[in-house]
């Protein structure tokens, strides 16, 4: 198959089309860099140039493919603090590819979460401003596109991961000299090894149903307590409890630290076939290249 790829050279991306070359599949990635250019290229893929703001092109790309992976997303206006602008600029994107893909039977596959049913874990996907972006992609299943929902978990681990959730609480216990976590941390965050996030792309964009949701965690909810006391092993500096009052200013720029949500796996591996074989998060911190930079 041909499939197109946005978000191509990045952390979870790079994997995705990895994975997707080695299993015999054309890449088409999207890239708006000579160095993204380069990682797509130095994996197989067959660069394609261009934007968000680009929609002629990202049209006229998604036409070319059999199947679209859109896992870009507009991470510098998130970190800025305007994650609701981040997410309209998504919206905006799914809703170009959609439109391209509309009619056609060929796959989309988009980040996010449909309802589930359970009151809590609803009210958490109802507060995310990227819910908008997932109703929007779940319309096209109406206009005979392919979709699926994938719930890729808030930690999504490797040797790759320089920005997500462990380097950021990595880089706050530095900064402070304790491993913090809210309250008593019995608040949860799903994870998965990023090789096994991309096993799971490539499954699903070869097998997996229209309106399909599948939950990319390996680990449907780790105890934050316990990411936060294995950092304070490897760091050598003691871990604890941060008061919520003192959350912001302890956490500052780190607004998930709170978050509680776990993303059970079992309905994705029977449908799939999925086995993931990657080391759980705490035995990656374990490996230590979390910690091999100051």
């Amino acid at each position: 198959m041909r499939v197109f790829v946005t978000g191509a050279s990045g952390h979870i991306g790079s994997a995705v089309v990895e994975e997707l070359t080695g299993a015999g599949h054309e890449v088409l990635g999207l890239a708006r860099s000579d160095a993204s250019a380069a990682v797509v290229s130095a994996l197989g893929g067959e660069v394609r140039r261009g934007d968000f703001a680009d929609t002629a092109a990202l049209r006229d790309v998604a036409r070319e493919a059999d199947a679209v992976v859109h896992l870009a997303f507009d991470h510098a206006t998130m970190t800025a603090g305007d994650f609701a602008g981040a997410a309209a600029t998504d919206l905006g994107v799914v809703r170009t590819l959609g439109d391209a893909l509309a009619g056609t039977g060929k796959a989309l596959l988009g980040v996010g979460m449909t309802p589930t049913g359970d009151p809590a874990t609803d009210a958490v996907i109802a507060a995310n401003p990227r819910s908008a972006v997932s109703r929007a992609l779940a319309a096209y299943t109406e206009r005979d596109v392919r979709v699926v929902h994938v719930a890729i978990p808030p930690v999504t681990h490797s040797a790759r991961d320089t920005t997500g959730f462990l380097p950021t609480l990595i880089g706050i216990a530095r900064a402070r000299g304790v491993s913090g976590y809210l309250g008593e941390g019995a608040n949860r965050w799903p994870a998965a090894h990023v090789q096994d996030v991309a096993r799971l792309y490539r499954l699903a964009v070869e097998k997996a149903p229209a309106g399909a949701q599948l939950h990319a965690a390996t680990e449907p909810g780790v105890p934050v307590r316990e990411i936060a006391e294995r950092i304070a092993l490897h760091l050598g500096i003691p871990a604890r409890g941060v008061p919520a009052e003192r959350a912001a200013a302890h956490f500052r720029g780190f607004p998930f630290i709170g978050l509680d949500l776990t993303m059970p796996n079992d309905s994705t591996r029977a449908l799939l076939g999925w086995t993931p074989s990657h080391p759980g998060v705490l035995g990656d911190l374990d490996a230590g290249h979390y910690f091999t930079t100051a």
